[in-house]
C-alpha cells in the first residue's frame, strides 16, 4: 500500500500549504500577503501538488489549521478544505494552528523546556498557547496583550511581538504532523468577536428634529 498523501492548509496568519506522506515532507509553499487568502489559496495548492508531481486525486487526507486567527482568513482556509474533502471524498482533519507551530519548533531540535507558541492577534494582542518540551499543548489557546504572557521562550509568527524571533508556520510540517496532532473539529477558533458585526440597534431613517427644521427654513 502506498503512503497516504496529506495536504496541509493553514490561513490563520497568511497562506500556508504543504504536502507530506509517511516518508516526510514533499513540498511546502507560502504566500505571505495576509490579505490574499481567497485569491491565492487554490493556486498555491495546485502549485504545491505540481512541485511534488502529484494531483488532487492522489490525496488521502486534508489537514487544516483552524486557528486561532482572524475571522476572514480562517473561514477561507476551513471552507476550502471542507469543499476539497467533499469533492474528493477524503477526510478533513481540523487542528489548532499553534499546535503545528509547536510541532515545527520541536522537530527543529531546539533546547527543551516549556515554551509558548504565539501569533499576531492584532489590536496589540497575541494568540498563544503553552507547550511542554515535547510539543504537547498544556493549556487551551488564549488571546491577551503580549506584555501579559508567561515568562517563557516564545516561538511562532507572532514571537517578535513578545521579544522573540518570528518563525512562521510551515505547511509541510502541518501536513506531516497533522495526522497525529489533536483533532479539534472544523469550527474556526476566533477566541473573540469578529471585527465586523451586525448592528443590534436599528438606526432611524427619519431626519433629526433640529436638522429637519433647518432644511425646512432653507
Amino acid at each position: 500500500m502506498s503512503p497516504t498523501l496529506t495536504l496541509g492548509i493553514d490561513t490563520s496568519t497568511d497562506v500556508r500549504v504543504g504536502l507530506a506522506d509517511e516518508t516526510g515532507i514533499l513540498a511546502s509553499r507560502a504566500v505571505t500577503d495576509s490579505r490574499a487568502h481567497a485569491e491565492q489559496l487554490m493556486p498555491l495548492v495546485n502549485a504545491t501538488l505540481a512541485e511534488a508531481c502529484r494531483t488532487l486525486d492522489d490525496l488521502g487526507l486534508i489537514v487544516v489549521g483552524v486557528g486561532p486567527g482572524p475571522f476572514t482568513g480562517l473561514r477561507v482556509g476551513v471552507v476550502t478544505a471542507q469543499t476539497l474533502g467533499f469533492a474528493l471524498g477524503v477526510p478533513v482533519r481540523g487542528v489548532c494552528s499553534l499546535d503545528a507551530v509547536a510541532a515545527g519548533h520541536v522537530a527543529a531540535g531546539y533546547p527543551g523546556g516549556e515554551f509558548l507558541a504565539v501569533s499576531d492577534a492584532r489590536r496589540r494582542e497575541v494568540y498563544w498557547a503553552r507547550y511542554a518540551a515535547d510539543g504537547r499543548r498544556v493549556d487551551p489557546p488564549s488571546v491577551s496583550p503580549a506584555s501579559e504572557l508567561p515568562e517563557l521562550p516564545v516561538v511562532g509568527p507572532g514571537a517578535g511581538l513578545a521579544g522573540g524571533t518570528p518563525s512562521p508556520l510551515d505547511g509541510g510540517v502541518l501536513a506531516l504532523a497533522g495526522p497525529e496532532l489533536p483533532e479539534v473539529g472544523l469550527s474556526p477558533l476566533y477566541l473573540r468577536r469578529p471585527d465586523a458585526t451586525v448592528p443590534t440597534n436599528r438606526k432611524s431613517t427619519l431626519l433629526q428634529p433640529r436638522l429637519a427644521r433647518g432644511l425646512a427654513r432653507s
